[in-house]
């Protein structure tokens, strides 16, 4: 995954009750979670947390 793929999000990690599909605006190399995934959807909401949230789409 870069920056600029589209990519979904776990309802575990937004709490919605759905995938959340948005664009990878960041990722971070984090030195105590890992790898940090951050995207926007098309309601420019920003979801990021650990890469085992997301799946590219």
């Amino acid at each position: 995954m870069k920056i600029g793929d589209i990519a979904k999000v776990d309802p575990k990690l937004t709490g919605l009750d759905f995938w959340a599909e948005g664009e990878v605006i960041d990722i971070e190399q984090n030195p105590f979670k890992g790898i940090v995934i951050a995207i926007r959807d098309h309601l420019g909401r920003i979801f990021f947390g650990e890469e085992k949230y997301f799946v590219a789409a």
